[in-house]
């Protein structure tokens, strides 16, 4: 089994929403009446042309098995944690679920929000998903304590609790010590950054 990982283009737009709605399908069908999430699923189906061909600062990364899309991460800037990056959605086809996919996606993911120099990283998942929650805890978020509530739009307003990762501080340390040099008395002084 192969694993890559690339962004995503308007192109694969067909991919990402079959992936978003199949995933929705098998995680979540118990929480919503079935014409509302008929219509939900037809709504994941398709919005992603428009998500992929505009020209905001989120970024979707498309994970491949052997070549196959089945699994995407959707993140950006965060709105309630300014300075840090969300994770706005991240989904797998069931056809991939227990194969490594979800894994490499996120270490992907996470090394894209890590090399871009974000030291937080939070998403929302549904309290009572209790794959989501392993999964997230087992690539290192931990619960923040804060819950609230989502509506997706049937009315009937859902629970979601935070998780959160926090990166360690060592590329800043890096830097700060790159900044600073010891004098021949072994006093530390500033450094040349002219």
């Amino acid at each position: 089994m192969t694993f890559t990982t690339s962004p995503a283009s308007a192109a694969d737009a067909d991919a990402v929403g079959e992936i978003h709605a199949e995933s929705w399908r098998a995680a979540n069908a118990p929480f919503f009446a079935p014409r509302f999430f008929a219509d939900a699923l037809r709504h994941r189906r398709t919005k992603w042309h428009d998500v992929l061909a505009s020209e905001d600062k989120n970024t979707v990364l498309l994970a491949f098995l052997d070549g196959r899309p089945l699994a995407f991460s959707y993140f950006g800037p965060s709105a309630a944690h300014p300075g840090s990056v969300e994770i706005y959605g991240f989904y797998g086809h069931p056809d991939g679920w227990g194969s490594g996919i979800a894994s490499a996606l996120m270490t992907a993911t996470l090394d894209r929000i890590r090399s871009d120099g974000f030291g937080h990283v939070h998403l929302w998942t549904l309290r009572d998903t209790p794959q989501s929650h392993r999964f997230y805890a087992k690539s290192g978020f931990t619960e923040s304590g804060t819950v609230r509530t989502h509506d997706y739009g049937d009315g009937n307003p859902l629970p979601q609790v935070e998780y959160e990762l926090r990166f360690p501080a060592q590329a800043c340390c890096l830097r700060t010590i790159s900044l600073i040099q010891t004098g021949a008395n072994g006093e530390v002084q500033p450094g040349d950054v002219g």
